[in-house]
């Protein structure tokens, strides 16, 4: 098993420029099968992830 271990010490680095993030922007993304969220590095804003999609049948 792997163990998770929390750390308020450290940020994570962005895959793409290598700055420390501390910030993460992010844009809502609507269509007529849901809301998704696009997540991205606010130093050379490329992105992260994008959420999972949540239509109208799931809250």
């Amino acid at each position: 098993m792997i163990q998770v271990e929390e750390r308020d010490d450290l940020n994570p680095i962005c895959p793409h420029c290598a700055a420390e993030i501390k910030r993460v922007f992010a844009k809502k993304l609507e269509s007529a099968f849901g809301v998704r969220f696009i997540y991205f590095c606010s130093s050379c804003k490329k992105t992260l992830g994008v959420s999972h999609r949540k239509g109208f049948w799931m809250g």
